[in-house]
């Protein structure tokens, strides 16, 4: 199937891993291009090597007022035009309420939540009919995770945002789409896992709530990804789509 990726040009922000990197080596792997970013100058640049001509990477923190702006004139700089951007930024803190502090709290509302609002923003500004923004979530949008709190408090919110912004931009052709992982076998996952006194009985008891009984590949949440920011799914647009093996309860 060809998704009509070619010389379409992306911003993915947090690509230098996890499923920022995934997503953006999918797209680029079917012809688009791609401004991956990351906090550190040369993690972007090697990431970005990795994934060939077609990705450029810039250093960029989502909580700078000024990163959105800069990273679509970096897309229209290096490539000639901007299609859409795939928000994802690392995880705020594990914890539970007690545990975590005021300034984590804010720390994380800065890039997290304002950030993602900020770049979905400038991008909304500067898109034309066929353009996407992606956000990626988590399934806590629907159930909250255990020792997640900060996590659990705005992911959801990011999520009627972006339900909003879909409502919004719809009329202009712009669809607003978002990802919802559970448990993907990243470095962040193996990272939460860790902090258990048993890291593999841990893995092995959340494998078994998941009806597909395994954790998912990153390359599984950046097919799904890439997708859903081609023009193949151009008539999606307000969607959550859980990529999570089947554990979410319900429809």
């Amino acid at each position: 199937m060809d998704l009509g990726l070619k010389d379409r040009v992306y911003v993915v922000t947090g690509a230098t891993r996890g499923l920022g990197n995934a997503t953006a080596r999918e797209l680029t792997a079917d012809g688009a291009k791609a401004i991956v970013t990351g906090r550190d100058e040369k993690t972007a640049a090697d990431a970005a090597s990795a994934l060939g001509p077609n990705a450029v990477g810039v250093a960029a923190d989502n909580a700078d007022p000024g990163t959105p702006d800069r990273l679509i004139a970096a897309a229209r700089e290096h490539f000639g035009r901007f299609d859409g951007i795939l928000i994802s930024v690392g995880g705020p803190p594990p914890g539970f309420v007690a545990d975590n502090t005021d300034e984590q709290w804010t720390a994380a509302f800065e890039s997290v939540f304002l950030g993602a609002v900020r770049l979905a923003r400038a991008a909304a500004a500067e898109l034309g009919d066929g353009g996407v923004i992606g956000f990626v979530l988590s399934g806590s949008v629907y159930e909250p995770i255990p020792g997640l709190t900060i996590s659990n408090g705005l992911r959801p919110g990011l999520a009627g945002f972006a339900k909003s912004l879909a409502d919004e931009l719809g009329p202009r052709g712009i669809r607003v789409v978002g990802l919802l992982p559970a448990r993907i076998d990243t470095d962040r996952l193996r990272e939460l896992d860790g902090l258990s006194a048993d890291p593999e009985a841990t893995r092995a008891a959340n494998e078994a709530r998941i009806p597909l009984r395994r954790y998912g590949a990153p390359e599984e949440f950046g097919r799904t990804a890439a997708f859903l920011l081609s023009p193949a799914a151009s008539y999606l647009t307000g969607i959550m789509v859980p990529v999570d093996g089947g554990m979410r309860s319900g429809f």
